[in-house]
């Protein structure tokens, strides 16, 4: 079975399991003349919506890529996490006013056996749910069922304090319904802010993982001899399974452009077979020779600037008297500007026979 399928699958299993006990607490409630158990029925109605939201977002994300959207429609799936998360914080921010009233207003609960066997029922319900639906979206990387177990855990956490609250009032007749809200309520509005986490930073292009970053680069120098460095890599994800990015190469100025040709496909072959992702592999070009020690020299008096932490893509224009290179920065560089115009002033002091033309970099890794 696919992801998506098995998404959609869990997702129903959520449906039917909140159904299901929205059924028996309504039964139960009416049986025994209990509005607020109907009404906690019909709570479990609404908890159905995040199975909903990610059913539709999960079949959405399936479109197939068109013109307007060429690379697929499967951040879709990102927007359908976004709104089950904003759902939990608006489910938290209505029990903390709730609760905040009950602690200066605390109104005196009943309970009965009746009472206590539908939350103990809920509890387990909402336990087993949760820990399935979180597990699953673990497993097929899902923020959206991720959110929707996330949801239910937080129900039975929720239900499992009212427990304890109840066991304390019938015990020593102290009732702590109120406090008890307000700290579950916290707890639920720190975990929602949480969840919008992952897929927002998916959507705002979050950096590529560093194990991951050296993983690819360590495959791509080990496969293949004749590159000497690997940079630049960055990933845009479209999705889960749909990653389009770049990177390029550093090999020796003699190879002819059809052994870079068959070098840079065999590399996105390489890439689309092992990770699933689309890589378009730039070049840049190692000096051989004479040039090769110029390019040393360069390099290490470049690396020796403070604040410089990479330095690539050098390139000599021998007829301009002309030379290019790359710089990656470290955190506490914020003006480009000012340490581009550093780094080309501290070369052409050190090599006065050529112009430094600098490209400031940037490091696309965690």
């Amino acid at each position: 079975m696919d992801r998506n399928k098995q998404i959609i699958r869990t997702s129903i299993i959520g449906i039917v399991a909140n159904v299901l006990l929205a059924g028996f607490k309504a039964a139960v409630g009416l049986l025994a003349s209990s509005i607020a158990i109907v009404m906690d029925a019909v709570n479990n109605l609404s908890d159905a919506l995040s199975s909903v939201i990610t059913i539709v977002g999960t079949k959405l994300s399936e479109r197939n890529p068109d013109r307007k959207h060429p690379f697929g429609y499967g951040r879709i799936e990102y927007f359908s996490a976004i709104i089950i998360a904003i759902i939990v914080l608006i489910a938290g921010f209505t029990s903390l006013i709730e609760s905040v009233k009950k602690i200066f207003n605390p109104s005196e609960p009943e309970y009965t056996t009746v009472t206590l066997t539908v939350i103990i029922v809920a509890i387990l319900v909402k336990l087993i749910l949760g820990r399935y639906v979180k597990g699953k979206g673990d497993q097929l990387k899902s923020d959206s069922l991720i959110a929707s177990g996330a949801d239910a855990l937080f129900d039975a956490v929720v239900t499992l304090s009212t427990l304890i609250s109840a066991g304390i009032m019938l015990l020593w007749g102290i009732n702590l319904d109120g406090i008890f809200g307000t700290l579950i309520s916290l707890i639920i509005i720190k975990a929602g802010v949480e969840m919008l986490g992952s897929p927002v930073s998916q959507l705002l292009g979050e950096s590529i993982p560093k194990d991951l970053y050296h993983q690819l680069r360590e495959e791509v120098m080990h496969d293949h001899q004749e590159v000497n460095g690997v940079y630049d890599i960055i990933l845009n994800y479209y999705g889960p399974g749909t990653i389009i990015g770049s990177m390029n190469v550093s090999v020796p100025d003699t190879m002819t452009a059809r052994e870079i040709h068959g070098l840079t496909r065999t590399i996105s072959t390489e890439m689309a077979d092992r990770h699933g992702m689309i890589i378009n592999v730039g070049i840049y070009a190692t000096h051989t020779g004479k040039m090769g020690e110029l390019q040393e020299k360069v390099t290490a008096t470049a690396k020796a600037i403070p604040h410089a932490l990479y330095v690539h893509a050098f390139y000599v224009y021998e007829e301009q008297h002309c030379i290019t290179l790359d710089v990656i920065p470290d955190d506490d560089v914020h003006n480009d500007g000012e340490f581009q115009q550093l780094v080309a002033d501290t070369l052409h002091q050190q090599f006065p026979d050529y112009e430094f033309m600098v490209v400031i970099d940037h490091n696309y890794t965690e």
